[in-house]
């Protein structure tokens, strides 16, 4: 069983190797930066909320993510004003989960940043919940001729054959890098995923669910590289990208990109997810960048990691090409 790594022991490492290579403090953090005085700019509203029932009692809610002066540092999900769930800013997803069946919801959500500034509440996005099926076990029957087309440099359309089920097959999840990225309802078999990108291999796979939160296996891969970016715009991307895995620990080294100001944060997703900020307390090393964590994983487990780094106007650029590491 797969056992995630934490923020917390990531940020350690971080703080030994960084000082090791830099001469300066290393370490993870995150929110505003302290500059510029008081911050009183609320987020913008979060817009394309969807929710999906993904079964009898639970619905899957989905997002576009918000901008800050400063920085989002996580969104509220909330159904009728109370607020349901709530996750860090690198998120534009979570499962509502313990709903009643055949019921109407509506869910909204806002961004918040790190001096408690709130957005406005998001349009509602409307869903009910399918009736309850007792003692149904039996999981659908796995999506097949999984299949999928570059659409230029930042998105891919996905079909799939339709799953069958004892009762019925209430939502498709789609997972990249075993994680869960889009769901859409079971009456679906096409989707296309935006945001990605350019010029990076991805590896897709689908599973079907039904109303008692039975999962079927994944469907086949479906593998595909986006196109490259056109020519003309500036590359915020770290490139040469590596990963090396050892007993216990995965060393990254890789190139910030040329943003012409120092580079002093990345930000490192593994599996997909968010892990930990990298910030350089003083002036970045010069050249290649490098970073070590620790794996307490068992033997032949696969990790995938990818970085991305903060620019001058305080956006985050591209991610890096993702790489794959098996622990030893």
């Amino acid at each position: 069983m797969r056992r995630p790594l934490t923020a917390a022991a990531l940020t350690v490492s971080a703080a030994l190797l960084l000082t090791a290579c830099s001469g300066g403090g290393g370490g993870g953090g995150g929110g505003a930066d302290g500059e510029g005085g008081p911050d009183i700019v609320r987020p913008t509203t979060p817009t394309g909320v969807t929710a999906q029932a993904g079964s009898a009692t639970s619905v899957h809610v989905m997002w576009e993510r918000s901008t800050d002066d400063r920085a989002v540092t996580a969104y509220d999900v909330l159904h009728a004003g109370r607020r349901v769930a709530t996750v860090p800013a690198s998120r534009h997803m979570v499962d509502v989960e313990r709903l009643a069946p055949s019921t109407p919801y509506r869910f909204t959500v806002r961004a918040r940043d790190a001096a408690g500034n709130l957005s406005a509440p998001s349009a509602e996005a409307p869903v009910t919940t399918p009736p309850a099926v007792p003692d149904d076990r039996t999981p659908p029957t796995r999506p097949a001729a999984l299949r999928g087309t570059a659409d230029g440099s930042r998105a891919v359309t996905l079909t799939w054959s339709r799953a069958t089920d004892a009762t019925a097959v209430t939502a498709y999840d789609i997972h990249q890098g075993g994680v869960r990225v889009h769901s859409v309802p079971g009456t679906t078999t096409t989707t296309r995923l935006t945001t990605l990108r350019p010029g990076t291999r991805y590896t897709f796979t689908v599973r079907a669910r039904d109303a008692a939160d039975n999962v079927s296996p994944d469907s086949p891969p479906a593998t595909l590289t986006t196109a490259d970016a056109p020519a003309g715009g500036p590359a915020t991307a770290p490139t040469g990208l590596t990963a090396t895995a050892r007993k216990g620990a995965v060393s990254l080294t890789w190139t910030p990109p040329d943003t012409g100001a120092p580079v002093k944060e990345h930000q490192l997703y593994l599996d997909g997810a968010f892990a930990t900020t990298i910030v350089w307390g003083a002036a970045p090393p010069p050249g290649r960048a490098a970073y070590t964590f620790t794996v307490t994983d068992p033997p032949g487990t696969r990790h995938t990691v990818k970085l991305r780094a903060r620019l001058p106007d305080g956006t985050w650029g591209d991610f890096s090409a993702e790489r794959t590491v098996t622990v030893p």
